[in-house]
């Protein structure tokens, strides 16, 4: 356990060293972080993606007097659910106003205290890094009295911002190879991608669920990075990595978990019917899967299908592929369960590719009787109408943008 002398000799050190921090680019979540007394505010996403600098953002625009705690700190190893009696206590004798709590999660029955504070008239800003974890535990303490925002890595608007570019193809290629994450955008140094994947295998999945073949769950994890836009399912990835199709499953939703991946869904009415059908890979950073994959993809449409999607995951998570009659469109985007955005995805919109792309988004047009939908080009901007129905060639750079 801690004392207070020694918690408060933390806390005023770890004061002094974000004071001094710089804030970074201004991220577009800012303005939309819930600022609620009686709702926390959590900021979930991958590692290193910006949590902790958004949270500072955030500390630095509060005007009521505020108490930061990270506990990515090696002297709040021990950090226990008692020592959060003491935190309490000087929150209440210091009177602070407002909470920040980076990655909490290490301790035990931190929602718990979280409701407390709430209930004090305290607000509350905190961060974590795993989704399941999260909802689950503020699922079972703090129903109704937490606001989850997700975060990503930079978008691409916040790319051209932060490398002070235009919009236009030749930043989007950039943007491509260079990915989002902010560390690896500012120093180049690809050894920041590798420790990335490194500790989210270690430390946010080995460590945190006690997995014993860590070895098979990195194999499996390096082939799903390059693997990005295809199909997978747990039972094609039995016999090649020697481990049962319950295991594999456990292993999918790690890697869910910590954002390392999303896993796509076919489109279907039916849950039963979803889950049958193998799911498409898209990995949360392109530059984060060239330095973890073996057989990093030079196949451009694969990253900007990759790149697209992350796009519509920063509006919805109700994101699907759509596949009738070996006709596929790559993305169905929902709200509130009712198809809403038809998608495709075609680098290079040729005489090749044409018949192919406008069957599939004809089809799925067709099925969930939509008139207009969008094709997302390299470079390419055009419009068509055929049968009635609209469909708009958009250049990637000015879809995100």
């Amino acid at each position: 356990m801690f004392n207070k002398i020694g918690l408060l000799k933390i806390i005023e050190e770890q004061r002094k060293e974000i004071q001094s921090q710089k804030t970074g680019l201004p991220r577009s979540a800012l303005e939309t972080l819930p600022n609620l007394q009686t709702h926390a505010a959590i900021i979930s996403g991958v590692r290193r993606c910006g949590k902790s600098t958004l949270l500072l953002q955030r500390l630095k625009k509060e005007k009521s007097k505020s108490l930061y705690l990270g506990f990515d700190d090696i002297r709040l190893t021990d950090f226990d659910s008692q020592d959060l009696i003491l935190l309490g206590n000087i929150i209440k004798d210091g009177k602070y106003k407002t909470l920040f709590l980076d990655e909490p999660q290490i301790v035990d029955k931190w929602e718990v205290f979280v409701k407390s504070q709430l209930e004090y008239g305290v607000k509350v800003f905190a961060t974590g890094s795993n989704a399941s974890l999260l909802s689950r535990e503020l699922g079972t303490r703090l129903t109704g009295r937490h606001i989850t925002k997700e975060l990503f890595p930079f978008s691409y608007k916040e790319f051209i911002r932060f490398k002070k570019m235009k919009a236009q193809a030749a930043s989007f290629q950039k943007y491509i190879d260079m990915g989002g994450f902010p560390e690896y955008l500012a120093t180049q140094r690809i050894d920041v991608l590798t420790h990335l994947f490194s500790d989210v295998l270690y430390r946010d999945i080995i460590v945190r669920h006690g997995v014993r073949d860590g070895a098979t769950l990195k194999k499996i994890a390096v082939y799903l990075m390059a693997n990005v836009a295809n199909m997978v399912s747990a039972n094609r990835l039995q016999e090649p990595f020697g481990t049962n199709s319950n295991t594999i499953l456990e292993y999918l939703s790690y890697f869910e978990d910590t954002y390392l991946i999303n896993l796509v869904p076919k489109f279907s009415y039916s849950m039963k019917m979803q889950n049958r059908h193998p799911k498409k890979i898209y990995v949360i950073d392109s530059a984060l899967q060239k330095a973890a994959s073996a057989s990093f993809t030079k196949d451009y449409g694969r990253l900007l299908e990759n790149a697209v999607y992350w796009h519509l995951r920063r509006k919805s998570e109700e994101i699907y592929y759509f596949n009738e009659n070996n006709r596929e469109c790559d993305f169905v985007l929902c709200q509130n369960g009712a198809p809403a955005e038809l998608v495709q995805v075609c680098y290079d919109f040729n005489r090749e590719t044409m018949e192919r792309e406008q069957k599939g988004l004809k089809e799925a047009m067709d099925f969930f009787k939509i008139n207009n939908a969008k094709i997302i080009t390299y470079n390419q901007d055009d419009m068509y109408i055929q049968d009635r129905k609209k469909i708009m060639l958009i250049p990637a750079w000015k879809y995100m943008a």
